[in-house]
């Protein structure tokens, strides 16, 4: 099981390949977990919006889970977390309890959406999620929810004992200095490109979709700034800012599919509906991206 003290670092929400006709790629998909798992990140995480959770079926997150699982355990042993988040507690529950079943260290819950709770409901809804009795990573991202959790109400989910981190995606700066430094919790970056603010403002890591792409320069943005080499993790991050600005350009996960696909690690930038792939003119700013190295 993860807990708040393995907590930390580069951790990857791995996109879900899907074959030309929209099938689970497994192939595709075991052999992106392998090339990551190799590249020393320090968690994978199936089934989160880069992994297109909205579209992906229960059987088909149950392969994803297994095939991930296996492919950890043949090569390195980090955490695998799987997002299990919904609009409804018992939904929640049971897709918790399906990925402890399976093997899972943790799991990512995004707060209610849509029917936009109260404070208290969902205090209550994480409150809840304790029966499933496998480690939980808050993740809070208003603008994809439609819900501002207060800095009290993210304080008192931290305080529960089976909640043991914060995936934080508001992308108020000011925000995650607040609260990395007023809970004992860790805090991950999910706003790609305030990863290197986030380390300086006190986050234990990121939950970074870009390092799907270049994996081992995102572990090492982190490993420097851990080892006190603040301005050269400041220098190498600012190279990854093009790809990390190209690969939010248009809604992800489409730009990073198309990416991926370019450089052969999947095999089909495929994206199931209402998500389509990236425009034109993405096509042509990445192009000049490749061609460029950033």
């Amino acid at each position: 099981m993860l807990t708040e003290d393995t907590l930390h670092g580069v951790m990857v929400p791995i996109v879900t390949p899907f074959d030309h006709r929209g099938n689970l790629d497994m192939k595709s998909f075991e052999e992106l977990v392998q090339s990551l798992v190799s590249r020393g990140i320090h968690g994978l995480i199936i089934n989160g919006t880069t992994g297109e959770s909205p579209v992906i079926e229960s059987h088909e997150l149950e392969s994803l889970i297994v095939s991930a699982r296996k492919a950890i355990a043949a090569s390195y042993n980090i955490p695998l977390i799987v997002g299990t988040g919904s609009n409804s507690t018992l939904a929640t529950m049971k897709r918790t309890e399906q990925a402890k079943s399976l093997g899972a260290d943790a799991a990512l819950v995004v707060t209610p959406y849509y029917n936009r709770p109260s404070q208290q409901g969902i205090i209550r809804h994480f409150q809840a999620l304790a029966e499933a009795d496998l480690p939980i990573i808050l993740y809070d991202i208003p603008h994809r929810t439609g819900v501002s959790l207060t800095v009290e109400t993210v304080k008192n989910i931290m305080k529960m004992d089976h909640v043991i981190g914060l995936k934080e995606s508001t992308g108020n700066i000011q925000r995650i200095f607040k609260l990395a430094r007023s809970m004992s919790k860790p805090l991950l970056c999910g706003e790609d490109a305030l990863f290197f603010a986030s380390l300086c403002c006190g986050a234990k890591g990121g939950i970074l979709a870009s390092a799907n792409l270049d994996s081992d320069q995102f572990v090492q943005v982190y490993e420097l700034f851990r080892a006190g080499k603040i301005e050269e993790s400041n220098e190498l991050f600012n190279q990854l800012l093009p790809l990390v600005e190209f690969l939010f350009s248009e809604p992800n996960p489409a730009p990073l599919k198309w990416l991926l696909a370019q450089r052969g690690y999947i095999r089909s930038d495929r994206l199931r509906l209402p998500m389509t792939t990236i425009s034109m003119e993405a096509t042509r700013i990445g192009t000049q991206l490749v061609q460029t190295n950033y």
